[in-house]
């Protein structure tokens, strides 16, 4: 895979991952109490492809990290596989959201009645995510693949996800801002991992941009 592919994977993985994560957070907000199954499945479904392109985009990411840097490989390899974690993780938890809403014979709230989410979307995702976006924090700082911006928000938002890591000493009330399964824990920092992964799959984009004509020309010359 040449650096040019490789750009505009990741790109396009993210921009995908993140244009179904933006769709798919405001679905938990249309009903006050036990939403229809239509609109659980439907926002498990847009979350499933939101999370099969992420694992498009680290894997692709690791490819740009070692085109570009091999001595950030250490680094692109990490948020691949912490990224891979948190990918199968979060699969994990819509799996058994959606067995629970499938199995019911009446509307259930999967984020109350289904506690075997609580930590795999809270603690143990946001532990993960935390790992992620510092290992891609150093591999785009250290690489230069991307602007400089891109790698100090991975470390700032790997900080905010690293505070809501105790969370789940806090109840199961998604209406508390910090509960294990509350709105901030999950809905927020989702929104913003959606919009953080947008701005990146643009980035990503415009670098495939810039790059291709600079690599097309040793070959026009020969």
């Amino acid at each position: 895979m040449s650096e040019v592919i490789a750009r505009r994977l990741t790109g396009l993985a993210a921009l995908v991952a993140a244009v179904a994560l933006i769709v798919q957070v405001p679905l938990y907000f249309v009903y006050d109490g036990p939403p229809p199954d239509g609109n659980v499945l439907s926002r498990l479904l847009i979350g499933i492809v939101a999370l099969a392109s992420l694992v498009v985009f680290v894997t692709a990411f690791r490819e740009l990290v070692g085109r570009v840097s091999p001595a950030h490989t250490w680094a692109g390899s990490l948020a691949f596989a912490t990224g891979l974690v948190y990918a199968t993780v979060t699969l994990v938890s819509m799996g058994l959201e959606a067995g629970a809403v499938i199995a019911a014979d009446r509307p259930i709230d999967p984020t109350i009645d289904v506690s075997g989410t609580y930590i795999l979307y809270g603690s143990i995702s946001k532990l993960m995510l935390a790992l992620f976006l510092t290992a891609l924090g150093r591999a785009v700082t250290g690489a230069r693949l991307l602007p400089r911006w891109t790698g100090r928000s991975a470390y700032v938002l790997a900080a905010i996800n690293l505070a809501f890591v105790p969370s789940l000493f806090f109840g199961n009330d998604p209406s508390f801002f910090y509960a294990a399964n509350g709105w901030g824990t999950t809905a927020l920092l989702g929104a913003v991992l959606s919009y953080w992964l947008l701005a990146v799959g643009v980035c990503a984009c415009r670098g495939a941009a810039r790059v291709a004509p600079a690599a097309a020309t040793p070959a026009a010359l020969r």
